[in-house]
């Protein structure tokens, strides 16, 4: 059994180390060292996961109810805990702190140390409970873990409560440890994490099988892929300069919902990969209807559409992603129609590594028309144009662009898949900080600090505040929001957690060293609180790069 101090000494280690690869090295010669029936477990804590990600279990632990864990276990009040996190920003810190400085923190619950199972075994309980009670119970277990933990270990079972470890340690060290650590190739790591979405399946089948076992790792229905995605075309010239021939498709005002379907369960997946089957029933009955395969995974958008067949609003299709209860009462005042544009897997045989417009037939020979999207291939540029118009004309975003060539690349964003919106140009970031207004808004979050993301590491790089384009009701309702997500407050200024993400227009991106990103947005404004991302969906700081080198003049 690995000991959960020994995995607490690395993350402290690696989070103390400057550079990704000595990092890298560091996190190999641990997952060497685990136990296997612990590696699977390893590898995701030491990203701040708990389970798969798209795993269906929820430790469901807010700020209030691991203070007042940590409060029980250290018999302090929950306000000093509050201090703590404000004295230093860090819940995890915060946990050490309240161990050290309260009465119950040496072992009093058991004898012996915690081993990584233990701590594993704890919250998959804490996952499982609901209902009446269901809070106390959350409680207690993690009041075992902080009583029987050693104060250093407080520091990451509190971080891992709510799935935010800070030690810099994203999906890139991750796969460049386990090649480093078990001798296989990179490229291959990373085709089993794509197909899989479980760097600690991944891992195990690394160390016990090598590139064999890797390549042997398939798709599953009812385990959602990461979604293809596309970045934006500079034109329709340039796209059918590139591709030569264009499938084009309408670009349409919704959600992204990946549908599996098994037998007579279907199964719906958000872009975030959280099952949102329970508030889409008149998807899953249009999918029973519709769809005629066995076992199949399709990709598609869920578009709600009002009385004029035309979109609603965006915040309206969350709504419906959102809602638990009166569901019915909800599709009905908020229809949803699907579109359906690609297919993974059918009956057996996984598609991915098909070119696009053999994946297309597939997708047409198992589902009905009125629920593919339609797609024209062409190198007519106005032919194009003439889509374009069209889908804009009907209250649309723009069209895709893509190769037909093209294979699917799970989570890869690409040249194959272009976008093209007539719009000014858009990034989505975190939201990791606020600030409180003034005047009639004095008791209201005013402005939100934002960041975008490093693809290597978990580490958010800050790149501007936004707060324009927000109306009144939204400052009501997104200080509600955050609130619940305060880590720190000093003065004015609030730190969050990094869970929500904007979409924000701005007019131009100029270099800054005001924010760690090293730039920072012009005339930024809220475009969409992106209820359908998460953290790890933001646009990174290579995209940031991107747009800041093709702007205008540059």
């Amino acid at each position: 059994m690995t000991s959960f101090e020994e995995f607490a000494k690395v993350c402290n280690k690696v989070e103390g180390i400057p550079g990704s690869l000595e990092m890298t090295s560091v996190v190999a010669g641990f997952l060497r060292e685990v136990d296997d029936e612990e590696l699977g477990i390893v590898t995701r804590f030491i990203m701040g996961s708990v389970f798969p990600v798209w795993s269906s279990q929820e430790l469901g632990i807010g700020p209030s109810l691991l203070y007042a864990a940590i409060s029980k276990a250290s018999s302090l009040p929950v306000k000093r805990i509050e201090g703590f996190v404000k004295e230093t920003g860090d819940v995890g810190l915060a946990a050490e702190k309240a161990m050290e400085s309260g009465k119950t923190h040496l072992n009093l619950f058991s004898e012996g140390e915690l081993s990584v199972s233990d701590v594993y075994s704890r919250f998959k309980k804490i996952a499982t409970l609901t209902g009446k009670n269901s809070q106390d119970s959350k409680i207690k277990n993690l009041q075992y873990l902080f009583g029987t933990a050693k104060p250093g270990e407080a520091v990451y079972i509190a971080r891992l409560s709510i799935e935010e470890m800070r030690i810099g340690v994203g999906e890139g060290i991750v796969r460049n440890a386990i090649s480093e650590a078990f001798g296989v190739p990179v490229g291959i790591v990373e085709r089993g994490y794509m197909l899989t979405n479980d760097f600690g399946e991944v891992a195990y089948t690394a160390k016990k099988e090598g590139e064999q076992g890797l390549l042997k790792l398939g798709i599953e229905v009812g385990r959602p892929l990461k979604m293809m995605l596309a970045q934006v075309a500079s034109g329709i010239n340039e796209a059918v300069g590139e591709m030569g021939l264009v499938a084009v498709e309408w670009k349409f005002d919704g959600a992204r919902i990946q549908v599996h379907k098994n037998g007579d369960k279907v199964t719906i997946y958000s872009r975030k990969l959280e099952d949102v089957t329970a508030s889409l029933p008149d998807v899953v009955s249009s999918v029973k209807k519709h769809v005629n395969a066995e076992k199949v995974i399709l990709d598609g958008e869920a578009v709600a559409l009002g009385k004029d067949k035309r979109p609603m609003a965006f915040q309206e299709i969350l709504r419906r992603f959102r809602r638990k209860h009166d569901v019915a009462a909800t599709a009905q005042e908020i229809p949803l129609h699907f579109y359906l544009f690609d297919i993974l897997y059918l009956d057996g045989e996984s598609l991915i590594d098909e070119p696009m417009e053999v994946r297309r037939k597939k997708l047409e020979s198992v589902c009905d028309p009125e629920v593919l999207a339609v797609q024209t291939v062409t190198g007519n540029v106005s032919e194009i144009e003439d889509i374009y118009g069209k889908a804009l004309a009907g209250g649309h975003e723009g069209v895709m662009l893509k190769s037909p060539d093209s294979l699917y690349m799970p989570g890869k964003r690409g040249k194959n898949w272009l976008k093209l919106k007539p719009v000014m140009e858009t990034l989505d970031l975190v939201v990791v900080g606020g600030e409180w207004g003034e005047g009639r808004r004095a008791n209201f979050i005013g402005s939100y600090l934002l960041a975008c993301r490093d693809p290597d590491s978990d580490r958010l790089l800050t790149i501007g505040r936004v707060a324009t384009g927000i109306t009144d009701e939204q400052l009501s309702d997104l200080t509600a929001i955050f609130k619940e997500l305060v880590i720190s407050e000093s003065a004015k200024n609030i730190d969050f957690e990094p869970e929500v993400v904007f979409e924000v227009a701005f007019e131009e991106i100029q270099k800054s060293q005001n924010y760690k990103s090293g730039y920072a947005l012009r005339f930024p404004r809220l475009v969409n609180v992106r209820s359908d991302k998460s953290a790890q969906d933001s646009d990174s700081i290579e995209r940031v790069e991107q747009l800041f080198i093709g702007q205008k003049g540059r």
